[in-house]
């Protein structure tokens, strides 16, 4: 694929072999993301464990203190008093058995995270061939299957993310936008990479982040210098 000449000027900003340290790389990345859009700016992770093992799986979830800038819309499955409890918390979309045709068979995907209480995983458990591929299947690891719906919503609301290995072993996730602070962006990156390091498997042997590269949504990835997160 051809690039064009936005694309071949960010990559003059860059130095491909160096390893830059947060705070330059975002001031970079920032001068990089020039699309008429605001850019969303991405963390891509490549971990030295390999996630085909359940005991070197890493997965969880960490609210970003600035959000991701994007609105997420919510669908908790719920029912009694929880269906109410939802609702106040801002939820998008409550409902429970009678969503399942909807999603189904009319595809119906109007949602970016889905909550779930603990009584309702049997329901949520048939929608698993169709959630299960986009990632919205709801995980206690990541604080989808709870009880309290209430920080749940918020939590996610907030700006919490979920983060989990692809089939590569890398994890792929939103920092913020081109429009934020550098500061903003900088927080955000190192609560990121705080919650990955501490989720190390007591399994995992030899180098732990392989590497680490961010990037605006069009732009060229930047390599981060992985030791100041030792």
């Amino acid at each position: 694929m051809k690039k064009g000449k936005k694309y071949a000027e960010a990559v003059k900003l860059i130095e491909r072999e160096k390893q830059y340290e947060t705070a330059e790389a975002i001031s970079i990345i920032k001068k990089t993301a020039t699309a008429k859009f605001d850019e969303t700016i991405e963390a891509h992770i490549r971990l030295g464990v390999d996630g085909r093992h359940a005991d070197q799986q890493v997965r969880g979830a960490v609210v970003l203190p600035h959000g991701t800038g994007k609105k997420v819309r919510v669908l908790v499955f719920a029912k009694g008093d929880k269906v109410a409890e939802a609702e106040a918390a801002g939820a998008d979309h409550v409902g429970g058995e009678e969503l399942i045709p909807r999603i189904q068979n009319e595809g119906w995907l109007d949602f970016d995270v889905v909550v779930a209480t603990p009584d309702m995983m049997g329901v949520v458990g048939r929608l698993g061939r169709v959630l299960g591929p986009k990632g919205l299947m709801p995980n206690p690891k990541a604080g989808t299957v709870t009880m309290d719906v209430t920080k749940a919503v918020n939590d996610i609301k907030a700006g919490k993310i979920e983060y989990r290995l692809d089939k590569s072993n890398i994890i792929h996730v939103p920092v913020g936008k081109a429009s934020f602070t550098e500061e903003q962006l900088t927080e955000n990156f190192n609560t990121l990479m705080g919650a990955i390091v501490k989720a190390k498997p007591a399994s995992a042997k030899g180098q732990y982040l392989k590497s680490v590269t961010l990037a605006a949504t069009m732009g060229p990835g930047v390599h981060i210098n992985t030791n100041q997160f030792a």
